[in-house]
């Protein structure tokens, strides 16, 4: 169901999206101590409100109850996100915080793997709040960085990709502050790593538009 709802945002099939989505409500029971269940049953809500820029309907997503620090730090990380772009800051550290106490959890219990993971997530998330309060130079110095750490730590096969790679969310800001030449070489690079997804083909479009630069492709890509 993950890789569905994954495969029918890059798709802009949105309102088959919301039919998975409806179908996953309809379940009960599920057992949140399941790693696969419990990352899949956070990560399509967390996706289909972040690829579709609704903030505020990420910051209204609620976690799974007692489930594991990956599982539930893809719900903060959503809820971060959109409480950042909706302005409210203070709200965002509160999930921020739980985002570091995830990572520490997987410190702790030795899996740097999924405390990488949790780690880009944090920095992610604390750099939409940057933006939020104003401190634009602290935000690219740590999208930077986070993303260079995402792409330095090969994904495993289990789930069908972050939520919106960190690169990716590097550009999107390079965007909003005003510089689409360098916000199309870093959306250039997401797609080198992620071709054809649909958010960096997007956002390569509007920044080549910006910068008077060639579209990726060759021109606009097709909406479903």
């Amino acid at each position: 169901m993950d890789y569905l709802v994954y495969a029918n945002l890059q798709l802009g099939r949105d309102d088959e999206t919301a039919r998975v989505l409806d179908d996953l409500r309809a379940m009960t029971n599920l057992p949140a101590r399941d790693f696969i269940v419990a990352y899949a049953a956070s990560a399509m809500p967390a996706r289909y409100a972040i690829e579709r820029r609704q903030w505020s309907e990420a910051a209204r997503l609620t976690p799974m109850a007692g489930t594991l620090p990956q599982a539930s730090a893809i719900t903060a990380w959503a809820r971060a996100i959109g409480l950042a772009r909706s302005k409210q800051p203070a709200a965002a550290r509160e999930e921020a915080a739980k985002l570091a106490s995830a990572c520490q959890q997987m410190r702790t219990a030795g899996d740097e793997y999924w405390a990488t993971q949790i780690h880009v997530q944090l920095n992610s998330a604390l750099a939409w709040i940057c933006h939020a309060e104003g401190k634009d130079d602290e935000a690219l110095g740590l999208l930077r960085a986070t993303a260079d750490e995402e792409d330095s730590v090969e994904k495993r096969p289990v789930t069908p990709g972050a939520i919106v790679p960190a690169r990716e969310q590097f550009a999107e800001l390079q965007l909003e502050l005003g510089r689409p030449k360098e916000a199309l070489q870093e959306f250039q690079k997401v797609l080198g790593m992620t071709p054809k997804r649909r958010g960096a083909l997007l956002g390569a479009e509007r920044a080549a538009k910006l910068s008077g630069s060639p579209a990726p492709g060759g021109g606009k890509i097709q909406t479903h």
